[in-house]
């Protein structure tokens, strides 16, 4: 009987009450591998780009682990999405988390042996760890109906804040503890890293079944199969490839903003006299304020909408680039406010862009869709990293700011034509 209720093929999938209990038992289950994902993403954030500037003895690239971390996310997002396609979200995600538990490993490596050659190779590796762990949020909304989706992606979302938070703030204790054993300091925290993603991976390989995915399949052909899909589900189908666009342009702006400008703060603060605690408190608070506000979020993007949400991105990201870059670069507090803002404007773009792309796909196409989209999201990132240091060498981190601020407003008229154009169309 066991058996049966953890095979995708023979699970019951005509009963409610097992359907609305399988939603909450995957919920629970991504949102425990996203708390030692979230873990391990912190890692290359917080001390990449110093470990970095350590390496190389410049300030110049000091974008680069960061521009490297999110094109390894990239190639990731795009075999994690087809690998959940064809084979279920457990094993790929499982997959794309464990191979990035080994980049960790050869990060630590590659500072042990001084290699910046192993060093690239293994960021590239570690961003698998990161792709799969946005891929995560995806797995939660395979059950959920469109009134849930968004609740269903912040959930996931918001269990990460606790690893996300912790990551950051353990840089010291980590240091030390790598200094203890005989590592370079700032390797310590992808000691933990690898632990984190390796865990994440098990906790899925182990506890995701059955597949939410290959139940989401089975039910949108038995709706069809039995008369259950609505006449308007043809015209809708048609209005896709906008939703997706808009969904994948909020998701992009989001991503090159928030990167270019999180990607050379430590480095920003170096220059001004802060201690690499400090550093993992500004960043901490910015990670928290990415994940921590999910779930008020994605209520909000349910009940008043996406394009509003999307517009509360763009004004957010705004603000959060223009305190950036007049905060007096000694100034903790302002620059807490500043990274924190950051991180909600994030939120709130990939919260209501992921929605948007959710109710724009099928669950015959929508791990692979996702996988391509995200791989989007990660060269955007990508881009944002590794211009964000050659800006700020050769102009400053003001500029950097501003250049995102002014990036952020262009958020606003995408999504108000998007709004306007499903109006004129008599779809909204």
């Amino acid at each position: 009987m066991l058996a049966k209720e953890l095979d995708s093929t023979e699970y019951d999938i005509e009963s409610p009450e097992k359907l609305r209990k399988l939603y909450k038992r995957v919920l629970f289950v991504v949102s425990l591998s996203q708390i030692f994902g979230g873990a391990g993403l912190a890692a290359g954030v917080t001390v990449g780009a110093l470990l970095a500037q350590q390496m190389l003895g410049t300030d110049a690239y000091a974008g680069i682990p960061s521009a490297l971390l999110t094109f390894g996310s990239a190639g990731a997002a795009l075999i994690v999405g087809r690998l959940s396609q064809r084979y279920g979200r457990r094993t790929g995600l499982s997959t794309g988390f464990m191979v990035g538990g080994l980049g960790a490993i050869g990060v630590v490596v590659a500072a042990m042996m001084n290699s910046v050659i192993l060093l690239f190779a293994s960021l590239l590796i570690y961003g698998s760890g990161t792709a799969t762990n946005l891929q995560a949020r995806y797995a939660g909304t395979d059950l959920a109906d469109k009134k849930q989706r968004a609740k269903a992606i912040s959930t996931t979302m918001m269990m990460t804040t606790f690893g996300a938070v912790a990551g950051p703030n353990l840089v010291g204790i980590m240091g030390d503890f790598a200094v203890s054993i005989g590592v370079p300091a700032l390797a310590g925290p992808f000691i933990l890293g690898a632990a984190a993603f390796s865990l994440a991976g098990l906790v899925l390989f182990i506890m995701l079944r059955p597949d939410p995915l290959e139940i989401a399949k089975r039910i949108a052909i038995f709706k069809q199969a039995n008369g259950h899909e609505k006449k308007t589900d043809s015209l809708n189908k048609g209005s896709n490839k906008s939703g997706l666009m808009v969904g994948a342009t909020v998701m992009v702006l989001t991503q090159i903003v928030m990167v270019a400008v999180m990607t050379m703060t430590p480095v920003h603060m170096k220059h001004h006299g802060h201690s690499l605690s400090d550093v993992g408190i500004v960043i901490g608070f910015h990670i928290g304020a990415m994940y921590l506000p999910s779930l008020v979020t994605g209520i909000l993007v349910d009940k008043i909408g996406r394009t509003a949400m999307s517009i509360a991105s763009g004004v957010t990201l705004l603000f959060a680039s223009l305190l950036a870059a007049f905060a007096p670069g000694d100034s903790m507090i302002l620059l807490v406010i500043a990274l924190s803002l950051l991180g909600l404007g994030w939120n709130f773009g990939l919260i209501s862009g992921t929605a948007q792309i959710v109710d724009s796909t099928e669950p015959s196409t929508r791990a692979k869709t996702q996988g391509t989209l995200d791989v989007c999201v990660a060269l955007a990132g990508a881009s944002g990293g590794a211009l964000s240091g050659m800006v700020v060498a050769s102009t400053s981190y003001t500029i950097l700011s501003l250049s995102g601020g002014l990036l952020s407003l262009v958020l606003i008229p995408v999504v108000i034509w998007y709004r306007w154009n499903k109006h004129h169309e008599g779809l909204i």
